[in-house]
């Protein structure tokens, strides 16, 4: 186990979206602050509407929070409410955490970090094509830092074009790597060629379990098919991907690698893995 000077006050960390009932990281935080002796807490905030976002994140300043994860719808629109943010933000144009130090509140981006390290473990992302379904908040970070670690080319497939054309300049202008736009309607057909697929949107998590509408017979089993979504660890999108035999990479991974570098830039520990997995899987019930 890793040692470290441990902070004896107490402290509170938090995540602010909607909705946040279902996702787990609050219970997998707070079993991870105990194992390492930590008198911490994690809240999960249902902040309502946009418009409540700036008052949020005051309240997360002067409540005197240690910290705060952002997540779904509020990654683009919290910017503006920080002090300051760093060159991932400034890149990415989202964030997804935010460090409090001296009553300064700085935003970050490691959505697409946690992306990368968890498809790592199961394939390799230099040179591969990407298609990835939804460019939100976290898709657009995921786009970003998937170019970054060498993907070949990005597609973007968006119900609005504004959207979906803005994502692929940004990861163009921030990589040189080559994304377009394609739309989102009806059933989606995956392009040929493509090796990695990605759902970064809401359909598929707890309690609705909604279909992605892909024709799945342009999908072929050699595709690494992967979801953003963390409950249920295999949504109805991974099973249909795993049926067919394609190698599969859930949400939950990601979290454990995104939440693991928060984890450690909160509390200056340096944690072990395999904590933050039996974390997790206890948290989701497994």
């Amino acid at each position: 186990m890793s040692q470290a000077i441990l902070p004896p006050q107490k402290q509170m960390t938090c995540m602010l979206g909607h909705p946040v009932a279902e996702n787990p990281i609050d219970r997998m935080f707070d079993a991870v602050y105990a194992h390492y002796g930590l008198q911490w807490q994690f809240w999960k905030c249902d902040v309502q509407s946009e418009s409540k976002i700036a008052a949020a994140i005051a309240g997360v300043r002067d409540l005197g929070f240690a910290g705060a994860c952002i997540t779904v719808p509020y990654k683009v629109a919290s910017i503006p409410h920080l002090d300051e943010v760093d060159k991932d933000v400034k890149a990415i144009g989202a964030v997804n955490y935010m460090t409090i130090k001296n009553g300064r509140l700085t935003g970050h981006n490691n959505d697409g970090k946690g992306v990368v390290k968890a498809i790592e473990k199961i394939t390799a992302i230099k040179g591969k094509r990407v298609a990835m379904l939804g460019a939100g908040g976290a898709g657009r970070a995921m786009a970003v830092e998937l170019a970054w670690a060498g993907a070949s080319h990005i597609t973007l497939c968006t119900r609005r074009e504004s959207q979906g054309v803005e994502v692929a300049q940004t990861v163009t202008k921030a990589s040189g790597v080559p994304a377009q736009w394609q739309p989102w309607a009806g059933q989606i057909t995956i392009a040929k060629g493509t090796e990695i697929l990605m759902n970064a949107t809401h359909l598929g998590a707890a309690p609705e379990l909604e279909l992605v509408p892909v024709d799945w017979q342009s999908v072929n089993k050699k595709m690494t098919v992967v979801d953003v979504i963390t409950n249920p660890r295999v949504t109805p999108f991974l099973k249909t991907a795993r049926e067919m035999g394609c190698p599969i990479v859930d949400g939950v991974e990601m979290l454990v690698q995104l939440a693991m570098q928060i984890f450690q830039e909160w509390t200056g520990v340096h944690p072990d893995e395999a904590v933050f997995q039996k974390a997790v899987a206890s948290a989701l019930g497994e």
